[in-house]
């Protein structure tokens, strides 16, 4: 029962495979009262919420909408009194922003990337941050921004702004208890990677060289660390990217 007892908000359920719906799976089974966001499509995902093993609410947010996220704490308190913990699981580029394109892409389409996928970090955060008084853990998701990826393009861009953003948080809010940490992933066959042209060229070389070996359509590892930085048992990691690759980070040629 690691987050016993503890309010977790959840954002980017879409399907089962969703990265997201194993950590909101997760935190329930360990205790926690779940509450989920949606964009787009809620009925989608309130048909998602059903399959947790505690039908989770679903409040309707856009992160890029100003008005949605003013009205983000208000909607959270119909639910819960307060919350432990915030999941960033928000990401989106224009498909002219990824595929081979980069010295094409317009300013438009990188802004389109930057605000979804990074701003979006921030923006969260304050938020939600009326909710957390006595402090609290806001986890976001990652895919190695340390190196360029073939294909990823500016959303590789993206995700090394958010892995700033994220350290600027830790800086910010820690005098108020608010830790701030990633997990940098290794590839996984969600929705969200399916939509990015030529990402199975991440595939062959990650399921080979890996030392753990990686397994391409699990998302439980990555969501247990997620919950597990959720918890009580990191209450002096901040500014942190933990990566659950199977170990192909640490490797070089």
């Amino acid at each position: 029962m690691l987050l016993e007892g503890k309010r977790i908000l959840v954002t980017g359920v879409i399907t089962e495979q969703s990265i997201a719906f194993n950590v909101a799976k997760i935190a329930q089974e360990q205790g926690a009262t779940v509450v989920l966001t949606g964009y787009g499509r809620l009925s989608l995902v309130e048909r998602i919420a059903k399959r947790l093993p505690v039908t989770a609410p679903v409040i309707e947010l856009d992160a890029t909408n100003p008005e949605q996220l003013a009205a983000l704490a208000d909607n959270v308190r119909g639910y819960v009194d307060g919350l432990d913990g915030v999941v960033h699981s928000i990401g989106f580029a224009p498909s002219t922003a990824l595929g081979g394109t980069f010295l094409q892409t317009p300013w438009e389409d990188v802004a389109t990337a930057v605000h979804v996928s990074t701003y979006s970090y921030k923006a969260l955060a304050m938020a939600t941050l009326p909710l957390m008084p006595n402090g609290g853990s806001i986890v976001g998701l990652t895919f190695d921004a340390t190196v360029a990826w073939p294909v990823y393009d500016w959303m590789g861009v993206a995700k090394a702004g958010l892995e700033s953003a994220s350290r600027y948080l830790a800086n910010y809010l820690g005098d108020q208890g608010i830790r701030s940490n990633l997990v940098s992933a290794g590839p996984l066959r969600t929705m969200a990677a399916k939509s990015i042209p030529g990402f199975e060229k991440f595939e062959e070389s990650w399921t080979e060289r890996a030392p753990l070996g990686w397994n391409l359509t699990d998302t439980v590892p990555t969501a247990k660390a997620v919950c597990a930085l959720l918890s009580d048992w990191f209450p002096a990691t901040t500014g942190e990217i933990i990566h659950v690759d199977g170990g192909y980070h640490a490797l070089g040629a």
